[in-house]
């Protein structure tokens, strides 16, 4: 994981600055092909760095909860929404393997009807952007997450961050979505 946030996470944000000046430069050019250009390095690099934020917050070791299940309003919800923590989990997980090439798999908040749902996006697109979903809890399966420790075998990986899945990063999340 820390090759994955001082490398990957960095040339995230790295990119997006720079594909900010360009969308500055080519906007005050006219440059139309420019700004286009810009604006698909924005969304790439902005997401993988909207995305990135999220996911480091969401993870958490053991001994400092992570793994423990949610309570309050969000478990709440979750079983509401979905029957169960477990039943939750299984679900984003076979959405979240089930990702052809990169992506993301997500638990969000649907503003418009007040529930919880699970959404997959490709490459770096972000959650909320792209559905509308505010997103609450998302797995990275960029094979750069998982590669040094899991190989190819992206199942395991996603088996394996529930153990330190943050829940209370989560239910903040939740809780602020809601207002």
């Amino acid at each position: 994981m820390e090759l994955h946030h001082s490398k990957h996470h960095n040339t995230y944000v790295t990119n997006l600055n720079a594909a900010i000046e360009k969308l500055e430069g080519a906007t005050s050019s006219g440059d139309v092909t420019g700004i286009i250009a810009a604006q698909n390095a924005i969304k790439f690099n902005g997401g993988g760095h909207l995305n990135h934020s999220i996911f480091w917050q969401n993870l958490a070791p053991p001994s400092e909860g992570g793994g423990a299940p949610p309570s309050g309003n969000l478990a709440d919800a979750i079983n509401d929404e979905f029957g169960s923590l477990e039943n939750m989990q299984n679900k984003l997980t076979a959405i979240t393997v089930a990702v052809q090439g990169s992506g993301w798999g997500w638990l969000g908040y649907n503003k418009t009807n007040g529930k919880l749902a699970l959404a997959a996006c490709p490459n770096q697109d972000p959650l909320e952007a792209s559905t509308g979903l505010v997103p609450l809890f998302g797995i990275d399966v960029w094979e750069h997450a998982y590669y040094l420790q899991y190989k190819n075998v992206r199942p395991d990986y996603v088996k394996a961050i529930w153990k330190l899945a943050n829940w209370q990063d989560v239910a903040a999340r939740y809780e602020a979505a809601q207002k």
